[in-house]
């Protein structure tokens, strides 16, 4: 798919709407009323709809069906939730995909797809860490227990350099802190996202940072989609909402959270995500020696 950047003015928009009630009607045919949509990263009803309000409201104007924000605790009731055809869509991680799958069959409505989303480590620049083998025997620090980014694909990481990354290093799970842990010294190096090693350049500008290793582009955020639904509702909603993917974007990138979260250069949104692109985070959790539902 073309990579494109979303940008549409409000005048525009309403255009979308009026031209979007043509292609609206199939998936009012095609689809149950209402639709309902959980996050496996939000809890409570509250912060949900702060983030994904506008993106409610722009979902029922293009396709005439209301879509309903579901409050869930954690991944695993999400994943329930899928299986028992409690919500339709879970908006979701990679690894969360997975998981998912193990429980049932599972679709993709669409992704977001960021070039630039990978690990990376980090050192100082005059570290004498120079592989990734040597960090045997040091401090690591890491970002949260089952973050893509930020702990699976790292350890796949020093698993591929030889480590037991459990064994073979003190692993340290320091969420936000991960970038301040390795500034003050308190750590000798960081895996995290992409993101981290811009961070860290310029949080502390004033020292040499090195890149000591980096994945590949990893599989976007998905919207997991419960394959139960009839596959002319899910063909339905891929059509409609593809053809005005811009608008869609622009109302899920007009929060806060979802702009922090997923604006970045040349990110997009794919209505053409092949399921099997996200077996590498299988993979990934195989090599690290981390089962899936940890």
């Amino acid at each position: 798919m073309t990579k494109r950047k979303f940008f549409a003015a409000p005048a525009a928009i309403a255009a979308v709407f009026i031209a979007g009630t043509a292609t609206a009607q199939s998936v009012v045919d095609a689809c149950p009323s209402p639709l309902r949509m959980a996050d496996t990263g939000i809890e409570g009803m509250g912060d949900l709809t702060e983030a994904f309000g506008p993106f409610a409201e722009t979902f029922e104007e293009l396709t005439g069906v209301e879509l309903v924000l579901y409050s869930l605790s954690n991944r695993t009731a999400a994943g329930t939730a899928l299986q028992f055809d409690e919500v339709e869509f879970v908006f979701a991680g990679p690894s969360e995909f997975v998981l998912f799958q193990q429980l049932a069959e599972m679709d993709i409505l669409f992704s977001i797809v960021r070039p630039n989303y990978g690990s990376s480590f980090v050192v100082r620049a005059d570290s004498d860490i120079k592989t990734m083998a040597d960090l045997a025997g040091r401090r690591v620090a890491l970002k949260d227990v089952g973050s893509t980014s930020g702990h699976i694909f790292p350890m796949m990481l020093m698993a591929e350099a030889g480590l037991d990354p459990e064994r073979d290093a003190e692993i340290i799970m320091a969420g936000d802190a991960r970038i301040q842990v390795l500034i003050n010294g308190d750590v000798d190096a960081m895996g995290g996202g992409n993101k981290d090693w811009d961070a860290v350049r310029e949080q502390d500008p004033g020292t040499e940072y090195r890149l000591l290793a980096q994945t590949d582009t990893l599989p976007g955020d998905p919207v997991v989609m419960r394959a139960s639904l009839p596959q002319e509702c899910r063909d339905a909603l891929r059509s409609t909402l593809g053809e005005h993917s811009e608008v869609l974007w622009e109302s899920l990138t007009s929060t806060e959270r979802n702009a922090d979260k997923f604006i970045e250069r040349d990110a997009y949104m794919s209505f053409e995500t092949d399921p099997a692109i996200y077996d590498v985070v299988r993979m990934a959790y195989e090599v690290a020696g981390i089962a899936l539902d940890d």
